[in-house]
């Protein structure tokens, strides 16, 4: 396929844009929609400059935690590493019922499970556009999505990962340089449970990087999951071979 993988975002499309802080985060978003993540019901996210979605509460930590994590933290991490988008690149999100956008969302979500139709009512679109890491010396940046959709039964999230040049910050042992090394990068789902967790294959190990070529849904670069009942994934195991669906 042509083009990016990414919904479009930015200013033009009403976003708002994170304050530029290390590990600074979105104010409380406030969902017009309330999100079902794994049984439980949320009101309020935060776009997480550090590569996280959370409900309820923000998180500022930077160097990432295997999942199950021990403190019942409730979160998405499209690409959990230390961001810092002070010496580079911007955050954006916007909650949107755009009717082009919730179709494109819906027919994408359809060709991935078909046995569930499904017609996007809301969702919460959140990019990462050429993020720097911390203690950067280079020119390196990160750019990736996470969406969160509903018809208000089923909940989905899709994340987008479209060039991926960096794993670590200087502040997880990174290589201020090249930003490899040291503890790489999560993505993943933490329901807050104990029990309901998804790593991404290659999570916090330099195979992260890779992340723009795996899938679950047979588009390099995209892994979509329902969400509001973990035990309803409906995905295939990924095919991690170098075959890449061309």
């Amino acid at each position: 396929p042509t083009g990016s993988l990414l919904y479009p975002y930015g200013p033009h499309q009403g976003d708002e844009t994170n304050p530029k802080h290390d590990d600074g985060t979105s104010e409380a978003i406030a969902l017009s929609v309330p999100f079902t993540f794994y049984g439980k019901t949320y009101e309020t996210a935060f776009v997480n400059n550090n590569g996280v979605i959370s409900f309820d509460e923000p998180v500022r930590q930077y160097t990432p935690d295997p999942f199950p994590l021990v403190d019942e933290r409730p979160f998405v991490a499209p690409y959990w590493g230390d961001v810092d988008n002070v010496l580079g690149g911007d955050i954006f999100y916007r909650q949107t019922t755009n009717p082009a956008l919730l179709e494109n969302i819906s027919q994408d979500i359809t060709q991935y499970f078909p046995k569930s139709p499904f017609t996007a009512t809301w969702a919460l679109v959140a990019t990462w556009d050429h993020v720097a890491y911390y203690g950067s010396t280079s020119q390196k940046g990160n750019t990736f999505q996470a969406v969160l959709t509903t018809d208000s039964k089923m909940f989905y999230i899709i994340l987008n990962y479209w060039d991926i040049q960096w794993t670590t910050g200087a502040a997880s042992d990174g290589d201020a340089e090249t930003g490899l090394g040291g503890t790489p990068a999560h993505a993943g789902f933490n329901s807050g449970d104990d029990t309901n967790f998804y790593n991404i294959p290659g999570s916090q190990t330099d195979a992260i990087i890779n992340i723009t070529a795996t899938s679950n849904v047979k588009v390099p670069g995209r892994w979509v999951f329902r969400v509001d009942d973990f035990q309803v994934t409906g995905v295939d195991p990924p095919q991690l071979n170098n075959n890449c669906w061309l």
